[in-house]
């Protein structure tokens, strides 16, 4: 199923389109969006693609139209050894950041980044609070799934049911996740010890180099 002969060119060419879409977007495109991105004149045309990669086991498809990509097949690009890693989108209210509502999709990731052994998540970044260390807004974290971090490492916590990202200290009885930012009115939230970690970012995807991705 994962060889690059299973699929048609026009197959191949939606994967793609629907693999860039989500790095770049955090979400999968809509049939219209995909109609424009493969030149198609028909929303039915497209369609016609995302039923035939249902079936392929590629989507996901869900009540209302909405999809979710389930398999990244090797398109022929990548040459190193990789492993497919979820992207989280909007964390719903109560649920685990990788529970399957969360997940948009899953780009391909080098296995000397997301190391075996180890789960691993993308998680688009919202705001400046990390900006200083070279986080911005609209940049992916790659993060490795863990309840537990060392001081200074930066997090991602789950606080009132949304994923942030801070660097994290621990001082008497609280713990402190600070922001690195130019923003000045970006401020350090203290909490005592009965939060949830979800991981620790390992590395940073510049959301311009994400948008060069074709």
């Amino acid at each position: 199923m994962d060889k690059h002969n299973s699929f048609t060119s026009k197959q191949l060419a939606a994967i793609r389109h629907i693999r860039n879409w989500i790095v770049r977007r955090g979400r999968t495109p809509s049939v219209r969006e995909l109609k424009d991105m493969l030149g198609y004149k028909s929303p039915r045309s497209a369609q016609d693609i995302l039923e035939q990669l249902a079936e392929k086991g590629v989507i996901r498809k869900h009540r209302g139209g909405d999809y979710q990509l389930v398999m990244n097949p090797d398109l022929g690009s990548v040459h190193a050894q990789t492993v497919n890693v979820p992207v989280v989108g909007t964390v719903a209210a109560g649920s685990p950041i990788l529970a399957e509502q969360n997940i948009e999709g899953f780009i391909p990731v080098s296995l000397s980044l997301a190391k075996p052994g180890s789960k691993y998540f993308l998680l688009r970044v919202i705001g400046d609070s990390m900006d200083e260390v070279g986080i911005n807004d609209g940049d992916f974290v790659l993060v490795r799934q863990q309840p537990v971090a060392e001081e200074g490492e930066k997090v991602v916590a789950l606080i009132d049911d949304s994923a942030t990202v801070k660097e994290f200290h621990r001082g008497k009885n609280v713990v402190i996740l600070q922001p690195r930012s130019t923003n000045k009115e970006q401020r350090p939230i203290i909490l005592d010890e009965d939060f949830n970690i979800q991981g620790i970012v390992i590395a940073t995807i510049p959301s311009p180099v994400l948008k060069s991705i074709e």
